[in-house]
């Protein structure tokens, strides 16, 4: 896509960014695929353009599989929301701690006896990673020594998860076992979005789970909820062919999402991509170390004004849990209420 078109295609956003949402997806969209998802990073000039489009748009938020923690631990920016668990969990700027959606309480346990049951000699024997994430289960093959023989392995746990009730769910060299709750990233923009008082927003995703945000976008503007929608799907050659055929635009890769970044924090009166991408507008150096501006507040640090009970401000990121009484998704005001935490884990 020509820089021009790109412009084009962002100006709903760009002419009102106040009342505009920006969404993004974390794996493969802003942060490249790697072998062990442990090891992913967000790299540096792709957060501090995301920092700049935190400072100018009027919501910011990541949307994806990993716990809500885990993910602003991965971006490692503290004012933005990240909803977790495909639209189970929500963590809000400031909060210290997520809250789960209450349907998925009562199938926390279930999962996790599930996940306990999985991890067996055999299945480590054929490099399969398990990935907890909380309501959720992720078994991944990607890097495996015989990928053919551990993905068989897992298609044989894909039978064991139904069999238990579960509902399964495919991605890129990933499977999840999820709970029979009617929750995708779709509900998660849907719960976000209620109370958000925003007429445009923007989703960016590469894999099968993002489509349903896609879906979830337009069907909010043909009811009028939303004057504008764009769907931007980010191509690779794992990628499944329906984000490119959903999509509004495509972009190649997370270079293209790089691009995607720049030319929505571009001056009204400069070139999308004219920009040196090291240095988004409104971004000082962008060799100032992390950390140094207020967005850029280290995962997991509170509002000094939060309520007592949430969870200290020094506790490592990805450290807590993510239980409460309110649902993923439920518009409240930034003061998350003491006795957030529960039993997630």
């Amino acid at each position: 896509m020509t820089s021009a078109l790109l412009h084009e295609a962002l100006a709903p956003l760009r002419s009102n960014p106040e009342a505009s949402a920006v969404l993004f997806d974390i794996d493969g969209t802003l942060a490249p695929i790697v072998a062990n998802a442990t090891e992913s990073r967000v790299p540096e000039p792709t957060r501090q353009l995301l920092i700049a489009v935190a400072r100018r748009y009027g919501l910011v938020a990541c949307i994806t599989g990993r716990r809500a923690a885990d993910a602003r631990a991965l971006v490692s920016i503290g004012t933005i929301t990240y909803i977790g668990s495909h639209g189970a969990e929500l963590l809000k700027a400031g909060w210290t701690e997520a809250v789960l959606d209450p349907s998925m309480r009562e199938w926390v346990d279930r999962i996790a006896d599930f996940r306990r049951r999985a991890d067996t000699a055999e299945l480590r024997r054929s490099r399969v990673r398990i990935e907890d994430k909380g309501p959720i289960v992720a078994f991944h093959w990607r890097g495996a020594t015989d990928e053919q023989a551990a993905r068989a392995a897992v298609d044989a746990l894909a039978s064991q998860a139904e069999a238990a009730g579960l509902e399964v769910h495919w991605g890129r060299k990933v499977m999840e076992a999820r709970p029979p709750v009617p929750i995708d990233k779709g509900a998660g923009v849907v719960n976000l979005l209620r109370d958000a008082h925003v007429s445009v927003a923007m989703f960016t995703g590469d894999d099968v789970t993002d489509l349903d945000a896609f879906r979830t976008l337009r069907k909010l503007r043909q009811h009028d909820e939303l004057a504008h929608a764009l769907c931007v799907g980010v191509r690779s050659e794992e990628g499944p062919p329906e984000i490119v055929d959903e999509a509004d635009i495509v972009v190649d890769g997370t270079d293209g999402v790089r691009e995607l970044l720049i030319a929505l924090v571009a001056e009204a009166d400069e070139p999308a991509g004219a920009r040196d991408a090291d240095q988004p507008a409104g971004v000082g150096d962008a060799d100032q170390p992390a950390g140094t501006s207020e967005v850029d507040e280290p995962a997991g640090v509170g509002d000094a004004d939060q309520p007592g009970g949430v969870g200290d401000a020094d506790e490592p990121a990805g450290t807590d849990e993510a239980d409460d009484s309110r649902g993923a998704g439920v518009a409240a005001d930034a003061d998350q209420p003491p006795g957030a935490a529960g039993a997630a884990g």
